[in-house]
């Protein structure tokens, strides 16, 4: 069983080839997701100011099929799986007619704001219908880069007011547009792949290192990390690109 919404994408939602940004494509996932736990009695904002909880996303592994670009009109459709320990599982997928044109898997984490302590599935007797998990088989890996791995630094990013959620840390939905920002020269490729592993936050504030390299053997493909001025890795990230259609 899934949830769905309808949606037009926008001019504005396109980059400098007219192709959706990635980080547009998670913003209409997540969005649908969050319409869903409205519909069932679970909004976001309630949860968070009236109960103290809070969903935080620890991994995504996205594949983007096609393309999309302005004024398409699509449908977005997102379900849970069944969950276990302290991960709960979603999935999405995209549509444009009949065409499957991006699909995700989503891991996340529920956070007991005031305790500061992660809730697990079972004492979160709220559920939504449940769905079949994709096979993981057709899906970009989860991303671990050991501590040792050696990679480039190749820049910093500050995180400033316009990145931040009302947690007042960076919003998930704007990492693959960072992510973007520090590949090689994108002129004729789009994401095809992308697999992120949410480790810390990134506060207000916070100057973050990124770190990249590309993975031997795959062409168009990179690793890349975002460290805190801690020193704590907040973001760990694979992405393959590949030509436009």
């Amino acid at each position: 069983m899934y949830y769905a919404k309808n949606y037009t994408t926008k001019w504005h939602d396109t980059d400098a080839e007219g192709r959706m940004r990635p980080s547009v494509l998670l913003m209409y996932m997540q969005e649908t997701a969050n319409l869903q736990c409205r519909d069932y009695n679970m909004d976001l904002d309630r949860l968070h100011y009236d109960e103290g909880l809070g969903f935080l996303l620890t991994r995504l592994m996205l594949r983007v099929d096609a393309p999309l670009g302005a004024y398409e009109d699509i449908e977005v459709r997102t379900w849970c799986c069944e969950s276990k320990g302290m991960t709960f599982f979603r999935c999405f997928s995209v549509h444009r007619g009949d065409e499957q044109v991006a699909l995700a898997v989503s891991h996340w984490a529920l956070m007991d704001l005031r305790a500061r302590r992660l809730v697990r599935v079972r004492d979160f007797n709220r559920e939504f219908p449940m769905g079949d998990m994709p096979d993981e088989a057709t899906l970009p890996r989860r991303v671990r880069i050991p501590a040792a791995f050696a990679m480039d630094t190749v820049g910093t990013r500050k995180i400033v007011y316009s990145d931040l959620d009302y947690n007042r840390h960076m919003n998930n939905t704007k990492y693959p547009d960072m992510i973007c920002d520090f590949l090689p020269d994108m002129t004729g490729m789009r994401v095809g792949t992308l697999s992120l592993s949410y480790v810390r936050e990134a506060a207000y504030g916070d100057e973050l290192t990124v770190c990249r390299t590309a993975v031997e053997g795959a062409e168009n493909t990179y690793l890349l990390r975002t460290v805190r001025p801690d020193g704590e890795v907040c973001l760990e990230a694979e992405v393959g690109l590949v030509g436009h259609a």
